[in-house]
């Protein structure tokens, strides 16, 4: 048979995101657990809580999946229960990740919108709590996704390889709890979202028109005011990581619906339009797993100048060592 260009594509996309999203994600989470980026501490639990399961969505799903999977066909990771472990990790570090993005994203909604509310939610300990949650219930809806695999043969009592059991492909039980799993990730995330931004933009133009009439700012004068200039640089972020989240993931929403609905369960040939569809759609989500640290490097200064100093720091001690 022959090799489908989506699969070249994939072994070169692969090593590279992996290559990219690791040391991207782990410079964010350094950077932001300094607290020197002018983000609140809520804001930054928020983004660090992202960046570290942005993390491990890129060690298990390309590494682990699928760069494990191509460059090392005899290894460990290819033992069912150990690739079983990686599809339950991947799911988990994928929930979490979607899910406090919706977090943070009702987070500044409640900032914004929400004066009275803003006082007792807008906290450390309830952006903590938050996270906390999320994981937890993150881990226990995952857990199902360990029993989807069997062994393909046993040798010396050791079970080995992935393929999905036939109650999985062919069980209505299954069905149901795949369709749930995709609707409560990511699409009702989706909605929400879509939802507290529309909301959020709202309530900032509402709010901006009556602060510039209370303060007689007229179309032609050129007044700053650091309140609507905070509230600018706010929304930008949420606006920046919310678009992005829904752009990359679409594709992968709509691709599994279809699935479903169509019953979808075997490709013809690596050069099928499904097949084709679906590795795209995998590859944008993994995608989405590396943006977040761009978004942050265009939209705020202060993380810009952290990451400068970052990249510096270990340049100026190389030049101090071989300095004569």
């Amino acid at each position: 048979m022959r090799y489908s260009v989506i699969y070249l594509i994939q072994d070169i996309y692969y090593p590279i995101l992996a290559a990219v999203g690791v040391p991207t994600n782990m410079v964010t989470i350094a950077i932001l657990s300094r607290g020197k980026c002018g983000l609140s501490k809520c804001i930054t639990c928020y983004l660090v809580g992202m960046a570290v399961a942005d993390l491990l969505v890129i060690i298990s799903d390309p590494i682990l999946s699928w760069i494990g999977a191509k460059y090392f066909p005899d290894s460990f990771l290819h033992i069912t229960p150990v690739c079983s472990l990686t599809a339950v990790l991947a799911s988990v570090a994928t929930v979490v990740s979607v899910w406090l993005t919706v977090a943070f994203t009702f987070d500044r909604f409640v900032a914004i919108c929400c004066e009275k509310l803003k006082r007792k939610y807008c906290t450390v300990k309830t952006a903590a709590v938050i996270v906390g949650t999320v994981n937890v219930l993150s881990c226990l809806e995952s857990v199902p996704w360990y029993f989807t695999y069997q062994p393909l043969y046993i040798v010396d009592n050791i079970p080995w390889y992935c393929p999905y059991t036939s109650a999985f492909l062919f069980s209505s039980t299954w069905a149901a709890f795949e369709m749930f799993h995709y609707i409560l990730t990511p699409c009702v995330p989706f909605l929400l979202i879509l939802l507290l931004n529309v909301l959020t933009v709202r309530r900032i133009i509402v709010s901006s028109r009556v602060r510039q009439g209370l303060q007689g700012i007229s179309k032609g004068e050129n007044h700053k005011d650091p309140e609507l200039q905070n509230r600018k640089k706010s929304i930008v972020l949420l606006f920046s990581i919310s678009s992005s989240f829904i752009l990359l993931w679409i594709t992968r929403v709509v691709y599994n619906l279809y699935r479903r609905i169509t019953i979808v369960r075997f490709y013809y040939s690596t050069n099928d339009p499904r097949l084709i569809t679906d590795r795209v759609s995998v590859m944008l989500q993994a995608l989405s797993s590396c943006t977040n640290t761009c978004i942050y490097v265009v939209t705020q200064s202060k993380f810009r100048e952290e990451l400068k100093n970052t990249v510096k720091y270990p340049l100026k001690s190389m030049f101090k060592l071989v300095k004569p």
